[in-house]
């Protein structure tokens, strides 16, 4: 704007101003004389305040500046908020808002052709391809939710997919799905126990599972329950009349009660496994001495407090009693444990498998054995294996296995004073899994120098399929002897596992077995320190035995 005329508009302005204020004064005068005195008012009472009109705010603002107006809005996005509205207004649009609510919309019920019409439309929306799950017959599905129950359990995976749609609710529902379930401890946040509300919920569930879906169950499982242990037992044993096996892992607090009602409702129940668990011993010892004729499997922790528990069984409370199994824990300082086999073997004769690992075993001899003993008869697998020390002699083990004429697996790791003359003299002459390594946790020397392998080759040869002599202390020449023996003496497909770690074998002994068993699958050759480098490994397929071959020659 050029500055003359912005002079001259400023003039402009002040003059319609002074016109504009002169105006309201001579107003203002010719009213007061028109209008009539206001009257007194009285003594004591206090002056009402006037109330002043609200003026709104223009929307604009103009500013001088030296050569030029400038016109600023007011109704900028800051400034929005701050513009007074009537508050009437807005109490009318939110009663307004409140009455839409609650007005319900009135639906007319659709005619049963509409509600086809309505089906058919909701299902063109979608491609056939994208609706397999709603098309598959029930008998498929049900075979398909078997799969995954093998391999991922009934729960909570039959839980989740019986919410999908009732297709899939009805598949879940079949009772043949729900014959093995493992229930773990609902997920708490840490550092907050377990509310009343929530074990009351939990116990519902339970319940509820029990009654409609636990009717054929077979194998239960609990895992990391803290509480409520008896009132789960008691529960699946009222429910379950087929119950076969219970499994406890990493459980606290069962008390006879909860083995009574096991006792009392679940007659099939053959097999008990407490294994990491802390329970009532007296109560377990007097569930045996009442109901152990039942039971064929049997598997705990050992510690100071359940001893009676092994004892119970040398009572004969359990004479159908067919796998024994007990561990220890990880943290346990209490490894020594006598044993009578004496009276296990009366007392459990038609024991097969029977287990000890990481316990130290003190044989307890009582009396000398009679003629018409008969030992473990039916014994098919034995295992003492530790990583500590061992008190088994050759005498000890000709002792316990002198019956055992069907045995099949023998695990001996750890076992530092039975030797191959002593391994020679078993009865059984068809083993076919020896485990023989030196597994120690601590420093502990050998006794002597080990020979004679190739006596163990000759007995066993032929069934042999898994052998394991790992750190054993065996001469190249008595390793090279053996196995040529064995190359000899077996068939091609017959060994399937060879482990050699830690021995002294020589690339010239190891050469014919990887060439002539060529059913070999495993074979571990590390630590072995008479082969060259890039050999000292494990191979755990037949491909990569090959080339190991190829590398020796």
């Amino acid at each position: 704007m050029h500055p003359g005329s912005a002079a001259a508009f400023r003039a402009s302005i002040r003059e319609a101003a002074a016109m504009d204020a002169s105006a309201q004064s001579g107003g203002a005068g010719g009213d007061a004389t028109a209008r009539k005195p206001a009257p007194k008012r009285k003594a004591g009472k206090k002056a009402r305040k006037a109330k002043k009109a609200r003026v709104s705010q223009p929307a604009f603002t103009i500013q001088q500046g030296e050569d030029m107006l400038l016109y600023i809005s007011n109704t900028s996005s800051q400034s929005e908020g701050l513009l007074w509205t009537s508050r009437r207004k807005k109490v009318l649009k939110a009663k307004l808002l409140k009455n839409q609510k609650k007005k319900k919309k009135t639906v007319c019920p659709k005619s049963r052709l509409e509600r086809k019409a309505v089906k058919e439309e909701e299902d063109n929306r979608f491609p056939e391809e994208d609706r397999w799950g709603q098309l598959l017959p029930e008998e498929v599905l049900v075979n398909i939710f078997q799969m995954l129950v093998v391999q991922d359990g009934a729960v909570p995976f039959l839980c989740r997919v019986s919410r999908v749609c009732r297709l899939w609710n009805a598949a879940a529902a079949t009772l043949t799905l729900w014959r093995k379930v493992a229930v773990s401890q609902c997920w708490i946040q840490p550092a907050r126990g377990q509310t009343e509300k929530t074990s009351n919920r939990i116990k519902e569930t339970f319940t509820w599972l029990a009654q409609n879906r636990f009717s054929q169950l077979r194998d239960f499982t609990l895992c990391h329950w803290a509480t409520s242990v008896d009132f789960a037992l008691e529960t699946v044993s009222e429910f379950c009349p087929h119950l076969r096996s219970v499994h406890l892992s990493y459980c606290r607090g069962m008390t006879g009660s909860g083995l009574r009602s096991l006792g009392l409702h679940s007659r099939t129940l053959q097999r008990l496994n407490l294994q990491h668990s802390e329970f009532q011993v007296e109560g377990l010892v007097d569930f045996l001495e009442e109901h152990g004729k039942q039971i064929r499997q049997m598997l705990f922790t050992r510690s100071h407090r359940n001893d009676k528990v092994l004892a119970a069984i040398a009572k004969g409370f359990c004479p159908d009693l067919e796998l024994l199994e007990v561990n220890k824990k990880l943290d346990s300082k209490d490894t020594e444990l006598s044993v009578c086999f004496q009276s296990l073997q009366k007392a459990c004769p038609k024991l097969k498998i029977f287990r000890m690992f990481n316990i130290q075993i003190q044989h307890k001899a009582m009396r000398k054995r009679d003629e018409s003993e008969a030992g473990f008869p039916l014994l098919d697998e034995f295992c003492i294996a530790n990583t500590e020390y061992s008190y088994i002699t050759d005498q000890v083990l000709r002792d316990v296995l002198f019956g055992s004429t069907r045995l099949r697996v023998l695990d001996l790791r750890g076992s530092t004073r039975i030797t191959t003359f002593g391994l020679a003299q078993l009865p059984c002459s068809k083993l076919e899994c020896l485990f023989w390594g030196q597994y120690f946790t601590k420093n502990i020397g050998f006794t002597s120098v080990k020979k004679n392998l190739q006596l163990l080759m000759e007995k066993w040869g032929p069934t042999l399929q898994q052998l394991d002599i790992t750190n054993q202390p065996f001469t190249e020449a008595d390793l090279e002897v053996a196995l040529t023996f064995l190359t000899q003496v077996a068939e091609a497909d017959t060994l399937l596992s060879l482990n050699l770690s830690g021995t002294k074998i020589t690339a010239q002994a190891l050469r014919p077995v990887i060439e002539q068993m060529t059913a070999l699958g495993y074979l571990n050759l590390s630590s072995c320190r008479n082969l060259p480098r890039g050999v000292k490994k494990i191979y755990r397929s037949q491909e990569e035995i090959r080339e190991l071959l190829a590398n020796l020659h």
